[in-house]
């Protein structure tokens, strides 16, 4: 907007309110998908059947978003995610209405496309600016979530009794802010020279992109800290009820918690260009580490509260260091094949995650699902050692 901030000009700040509105359809799908599955589903077990269909639903569109992305540009797919979002919106509405349960599953699984294309808000951060402050336009996007964990949560709730079927307010409203989206969309210009017009078989293949060290470690971050943070936190409500907390003090952790998602967003980009991507990485590690610890020790509400905010800080520093790190490893024309890569492994562990995660605290209880998520917590620590002694190789050759 001005020299002095280069980085805040007029098309990142409405992606920061698109990447807002994004989150505000995603943490209302989870907030409400699984009390409306519980409502209609045939048996309770399937009740987070919807909340599955959000994420394998991402998973299966990712290829689809990135051919859509190379053929039209950033602007037209994005829009076309938002038009998704509308339509699956009300989709599941009319679903609540007219109890339908496996339409309501039909409905989060096509808005998996939206999520998807919501996904890549935060690389197409890194071409709304000049090159030095693509890492600080990435996290920036990423603090935009602030505005989706305020309103998705309050949203369903104020919403929750509009109409005599519950949520049913709820999921009209969504379909009204992605039409928002829309219009805020069509006045952001994307750069011409990232509408690539190549065909997704050019540049180097995926499998060799893959085979990159410094991309194997980005997905490793970037899906396995999806994954710890997805198991822990999809769990928490549970656990809280059966430890015999109030809902207004799961309320209260989970708030605390997305709060530690987003708000380090204004400044893990400035850190990761003073220090590097692998150092904050292995930051956002340490404090899964601390995460666990701290969540091993009681189930008092300061536990979950602490716990629970370190987590999301921690899973801050890892996806946002991770997209950072992948960006180094593939050209302009690998961009959407990379990118799709990226977010194909992310939503296969959150998929298996959001399964695992209520199944394991109902029957095997809080303190071995924490002791279970050492497991990826540890891969990732020995990933990120692995590159840097790889770097130190190359840096001696």
């Amino acid at each position: 907007m001005t020299s002095k901030h280069p980085l805040l000009n007029k098309n990142l700040v409405l992606l920061i309110l698109c990447q807002g509105l994004f989150l505000t359809n995603n943490v209302t799908f989870i907030a409400i998908n699984g009390l409306v599955g519980f409502s209609l589903a045939p048996v309770n077990w399937m009740a987070t059947l919807p909340v599955m269909g959000y994420v394998v639903g991402a998973a299966f569109s990712t290829s689809i978003v990135a051919k859509s992305q190379n053929r039209f540009g950033r602007k037209i797919s994005f829009q076309l995610g938002l038009l998704v979002a509308v339509l699956s919106a009300l989709l599941c509405a009319y679903a609540a209405l007219s109890k339908n349960f496996w339409l309501l599953v039909a409905g989060t699984f096509i808005a998996g496309y939206y999520s998807a294309n919501g996904q890549l808000y935060r690389f197409a951060a890194a071409e709304l600016t000049e090159a030095s402050q693509r890492d600080k336009a990435v996290s920036w996007v990423l603090a935009g979530g602030i505005l989706g964990a305020v309103i998705g949560p309050n949203l369903a709730s104020w919403t929750r009794d509009f109409f005599s079927t519950a949520f049913l307010g709820a999921y009209l409203t969504l379909s009204i802010a992605a039409l928002i989206g829309i219009i805020v969309m069509q006045f952001i210009h994307f750069p011409e020279e990232f509408k690539t017009q190549h065909a997704l078989s050019d540049g180097r293949s995926l499998k060799i992109i893959l085979q990159q060290p410094v991309f194997m470690v980005a997905v490793i971050g970037a899906s396995l800290g999806y994954g710890v943070m997805n198991l822990l936190m999809a769990a928490t409500p549970l656990a809280m009820q059966i430890c015999g907390l109030p809902f207004s003090d799961t309320a209260l952790v989970l708030e605390w918690h997305v709060i530690g998602m987003f708000a380090p967003g204004f400044f893990t980009g400035a850190l990761i260009q003073r220090f590097g991507a692998l150092k904050i990485m292995g930051v956002g590690v340490c404090l899964n580490f601390l995460c666990i610890l701290i969540a091993l020790t009681g189930v008092d509400l300061q536990q979950f509260l602490i716990a629970l905010f370190l987590l999301g800080v921690g899973w801050n520093f890892l996806f946002t260091g991770s997209t950072s790190l992948a960006m180094t490893a593939y050209k302009p024309n690998e961009r959407d094949k990379a990118q799709a890569a990226i977010n194909f492994f992310v939503f296969g562990t959150m998929a298996f995650t959001s399964f695992g995660s209520g199944a394991l605290v109902t029957s095997q209880g809080w303190s071995i699902l924490n002791m279970g998520s050492l497991i990826p917590v540890v891969i990732t620590a020995l990933a990120l050692l692995w590159l840097a002694a790889q770097n130190k190789k190359q840096a001696v050759a």
